[in-house]
């Protein structure tokens, strides 16, 4: 007779796999390995990520590296001001040949979806994508789509480049799962990637995959088994609240915010390789989740106070609770 594994092996194999991606999506992204962990966090608690940062610091690379890596059918859309909406959902075109009209997919019926420059395009395409964000399908002429599962969004943004830009709807800032930004390379790291590029003796890169859409969709599902205590789910819970109340706040995290902590910092333990969640797993990731979260009051515009400055105070603030090693030691969400 078999002996099925145990749920910490189970949990020692995923971490494993997920070490191996990221080393392999590290062999194109340069020095990131802590960002590039809370993108693989995020797409292992189902989520899409938002990164933004300024040009040249491998958003796009990454995005592609991490579709490689990871088995995924890849699409990119670069968003314009002239994009429409059913240029990423797809439309009906009379087919002459059969006489009747036939819908053709566009580049959101994909497993990982680059969307390159997301607020470059008006509000109207933006907004294109927020049913297939949260419903994971696509409505077009009242008839819907279901999208293949795993789909994920991995969008980028400048932050310093405005003109001809858009601001992304709140509705769909809340959408993004993580926000996150890699910062320019140490010198170290700058020069490896020069050398890389000269080993490699070509512009393009390509990447073995580590597992596949199938793989992913195990991983993921391996992670919703993980349990939560009840003080860590109340501990992220009084953190989002807190956003809520800042002096300097006009709106805080929503409910919404604090799932987003439970389920990215769920997906940090299993990548750490535990099958419990610390309060450490919550710090780890409350930047990433809670910042594009949070709008200033408008008088405070001006000063240097921004969502991570809150963010910042409302966890030295809050009080953290105990750590505990046991699943079993006190009652679970």
């Amino acid at each position: 007779m078999t002996t099925q594994p145990t749920p910490s092996l189970i949990i020692a194999q995923v971490s494993d796999r997920v070490a191996s991606v990221l080393d392999q999506v590290e062999t194109a992204v340069v020095g990131k390995r802590a960002a590039l962990t809370l993108v693989l966090c995020g797409i292992l608690a189902r989520g899409h990520v938002l990164l933004e940062d300024f040009p040249g610091l491998g958003k796009t690379l990454a995005a592609r590296s991490f579709a490689q890596s990871l088995g995924l059918e890849f699409t990119r859309a670069q968003f314009t001001p002239d994009l429409l909406p059913a240029d990423l959902t797809g439309a009906f075109v009379y087919d002459q040949k059969a006489g009747e009209f036939e819908f053709r997919k566009g580049p959101l019926f994909t497993g990982l979806l680059l969307a390159d420059e997301i607020n470059r395009t008006p509000p109207k395409t933006q907004s294109a994508l927020l049913e297939a964000m949260q419903e994971h399908q696509v409505t077009v002429e009242g008839e819907t789509f279901p999208l293949a599962q795993p789909f994920h969004v991995l969008a980028t943004a400048n932050p310093v480049e405005y003109e001809g830009t858009y601001p992304l709807p709140e509705a769909q800032l809340d959408r993004f799962l993580l926000r996150i930004s890699f910062g320019y390379p140490t010198e170290e790291e700058e020069y490896d990637v020069l050398r890389r590029r000269v080993a490699r003796q070509q512009e393009d890169q390509h990447l073995a995959p580590v597992t596949d859409a199938a793989g992913l969709l195990q991983m993921q599902q391996v992670i919703e088994t993980v349990p939560v205590e009840e003080d860590i789910a109340r501990y992220c819970v009084a953190l989002a609240s807190a956003t809520r109340q800042h002096r300097a706040v006009q709106v805080g995290a929503s409910p919404r915010g604090s799932l987003a902590l439970m389920l990215t910092a769920r997906a940090h333990a299993v990548v750490d390789g535990r099958d419990y969640i610390t309060p450490e797993d919550v710090k780890a990731v409350a930047h990433a989740v809670l910042d594009h979260r949070i709008s200033i009051k408008p008088e405070l515009w001006m000063s240097d106070l921004g969502g991570a400055g809150v963010v910042e105070a409302v966890l030295a603030d809050v009080p953290v609770p105990s750590a505990r090693q046991s699943t079993g030691a006190t009652q679970s969400v």
